[in-house]
């Protein structure tokens, strides 16, 4: 079972390549942080834009850099299921715990080709796999019921849920089971869908504030309400500003005030505005990120 913070990581550039040494130390600082689990080459990490052979070799640099210590669910989705399948069979042969597989996004499938299409996908492969339900950018919505027949495949072990709907994680939980693992996929709504059945985040602040994602997780673990409510609050205004243009746009700038890596973007995503700079870095400072 996956719990707690998992960061869903940038991929940083240099000169339009990706920057492999720098990747692999924004790994060692999650881990150093006491993140819980690493998810590379997700949307966060700007896998569309990313060559099969870029996305597989950033696979295998963090799976090399964690070096055993936390699960690494590799992004291995695509809106083609043959590719998909050759993503996760890669991650699986990198070493992943599992792979992330996103909703396919413009085919816009029905609820039987999202059943077609992951069943094909934890048929071939003999890994772990985590839906990735995300309506706001594949524009179909995995239904609950569409999920817990896939749920029982004994490849097909939990969901990256990005709904914002918090009745969701409930309903899948008696739908699917309570070991059929929630990870939530919205930062600003984790400690509720917590409370509704979820088992932890997969998280885009988590690039810029590992340590408090982390603690957040296991005080609410060992039933500290009063810590968690403390760090969801200060960092509500940190959530909203990594969203206020298309991600990872925000969270990239954060990582340059951080001096964390380059915020180099791929087209089509470009550098985020000055009333954005305003409102991320206001909110880093205002959570005590940034001095």
């Amino acid at each position: 079972m996956f719990k707690g913070s998992f960061t869903a990581l940038i991929t940083p550039f240099k000169d339009g390549k990706v920057d492999h040494e720098t990747f692999q130390d924004l790994v060692r600082r999650q881990l150093d942080a006491g993140t819980q689990g690493l998810v590379p080459v997700g949307t966060t990490g700007e896998s569309p834009t990313l060559s099969h052979e870029e996305h597989m070799r950033v696979t295998e640099l963090c799976i090399e850099a964690v070096q055993g210590k936390v699960p690494v669910i590799a992004g291995t989705g695509s809106n083609s299921t043959e590719e998909a399948i050759g993503l996760q069979r890669h991650a699986k042969a990198a070493g992943a715990d599992a792979g992330l597989v996103v909703t396919p996004y413009y085919n816009k499938p029905t609820q039987a080709g999202l059943f077609a299409h992951y069943t094909a996908i934890a048929d071939a492969v003999d890994l772990p796999l985590i839906i990735y339900n995300i309506p706001g950018r594949s524009v179909i919505d995995m239904s609950v019921e569409t999920m817990a027949r896939l749920a029982r495949h004994e490849n097909i072990v939990g969901v990256k849920d990005a709904t914002a709907d918090l009745v969701r994680p409930l309903a899948t939980r008696l739908a699917c089971g309570a070991d059929f693992c929630q990870m939530s996929g919205e930062d600003a709504t984790v400690v509720p869908f917590l409370a509704q059945g979820g088992h932890g985040c997969i998280s885009v602040t988590a690039n810029i504030a590992p340590e408090d994602c982390a603690r957040l997780h296991l005080a609410w673990q060992a039933g500290d309400l009063a810590l968690v409510a403390e760090i969801n609050e200060r960092l509500l205004p940190v959530h909203d500003a990594m969203f206020c243009e298309a991600s990872p746009g925000p969270v990239k700038y954060a990582a340059v005030l951080m001096g964390l890596c380059a915020g180099e973007l791929r087209l089509p995503l470009v550098e985020i505005t000055e009333s954005s700079k305003k409102k991320v870095k206001d909110a880093l400072i205002g959570a005590g990120l940034l001095g």
